[in-house]
């Protein structure tokens, strides 16, 4: 007997997972393994956040939260959306999750399911597709290249489009890109969905991580329209080193926030209660934290810009947000899982094949780790890179 539902039958475990944890397992066994793998800051979360949590629990504060997030919390996330995203919402129209994760699967279950359309600019981030898949809905996948900045154009858009297409997923700043679309590129793009009625699934998750000129700009701040249209997605995990907490938020027209609700209600319920304590004290306390940690990941992206640069058989453009390099790797010919497991086992470095990424031809590498290590393991990339 078939045990299986045929939504998960066919389901994949998260490639990026996956090779953080035969990195670990190496490591575990003590051999001297670069990992450039994992998506989390290598930096601890700041102990003004822990304390918030340490305070919390020991107030007593380990009961059941509301389904959609304690007041304190929403009131917070409410005043970050003005302040840094110009953009207004009621509290019963935030929605605090187990993290940005949750959010982004929610949304899909409350607004899409068989017979709908959901479009995906790939290279993408690997569980966007598998979530649509899990709702019913079937992923349209529109290729990018690294001539347009690895970023769906609004003529692609529309193209991709058919009768059946009900969302759009935007990722900005990108993983495992480090694309960041301009005001204009949004604009094209929100005009494109505003004609249709196409509703948009905006992941903000790298929204603090941005290097040089470039600006984030939340596509739902464009127009009322677009607002009406945008599911926003954000979270604590980048920003805030707060991978563990699980804690992440969405802001939404009240029916589609409302619908999240209720799925909440029969899933996880509200997110871990003391966690959220941790989340307000991350919003209100000094974000010289942010800046710090995004000035070292910035130090450490140059570097590797320039290392990669200098390798001439391989070809990288200059991530703006993020952590993360995407690096093609089409001139080598080699496809990317047998790239990652070669570059593994014969040099000891690890990192994540673009396969995962619906991008064959491109291997990501995180430089949310060690300079030592970046340094290390990109003199072993590029001895690997010379050999072939």
């Amino acid at each position: 007997m078939d045990f299986i539902s045929s939504n998960i039958a066919e389901l994949p475990p998260s490639q990026t997972l996956s090779i953080a944890d035969t990195a670990r397992q190496m490591l575990d066994e003590g051999k001297d393994v670069c990992s450039f793998g994992a998506g989390e800051p290598d930096m601890d979360t700041p102990n003004h956040i822990k304390q918030a949590a340490i305070k919390a629990l020991e107030a007593g504060e380990t009961k059941y939260s509301p389904v959609t997030g304690v007041p304190a919390l929403k009131q917070a996330i409410a005043e970050k959306f003005i302040a840094d995203n110009n953009l207004e919402y009621s509290l019963d129209q935030i929605v605090v999750s187990c993290g940005a994760r949750q959010s982004c699967f929610n949304t899909l279950l409350a607004t899409c399911g068989p017979g709908d359309e959901v479009i995906i600019p790939a290279p993408y981030w690997t569980s966007y597709p598998e979530m649509v898949r899990m709702t019913g809905a079937e992923p349209v996948i529109v290729e990018t290249t690294q001539e347009t900045g690895w970023k769906m154009t609004a003529d692609q858009f529309d193209e991709a489009m058919s009768p059946m297409t009900k969302l759009v997923i935007l990722n900005s700043p990108g993983n495992p890109t480090g694309a960041v679309y301009t005001k204009e590129e949004l604009e094209k793009i929100g005009e494109v969905a505003a004609s249709e009625d196409i509703l948009i699934l905006s992941d903000e998750i790298y929204e603090k991580l941005i290097y040089g000129e470039a600006e984030h700009v939340s596509i739902a701040s464009l127009s009322d329209e677009l607002k009406e249209l945008t599911i926003t997605v954000n979270g604590f995990s980048k920003a805030y080193s707060m991978t563990g907490w699980r804690l992440g938020y969405l802001a939404a027209a009240p029916a589609i926030a409302k619908a999240v609700a209720s799925i909440q209600s029969h899933t996880t319920s509200g997110p871990t209660t003391f966690a959220q304590f941790g989340g307000i004290a991350a919003l209100h306390g000094d974000q010289q934290i942010v800046s710090d940690m995004r000035d070292e990941f910035d130090m450490r992206r140059l570097y590797m810009f320039n290392r990669f640069q200098a390798i001439s058989n391989i070809r990288v453009i200059e991530p703006e947000g993020a952590f993360y390099f995407l690096v093609n790797i089409e001139p080598i010919g080699i496809k990317s899982m047998n790239f990652a497991e070669k570059l593994l086992s014969r040099r000891e470095v690890a990192v994540v094949p673009g396969i995962a990424f619906g991008a064959d031809h491109t291997i990501r590498f995180s430089y949310a780790t060690s300079l030592d290590i970046i340094k290390n393991g990109l003199d072993r990339f590029e001895e690997f890179c010379r050999s072939h």
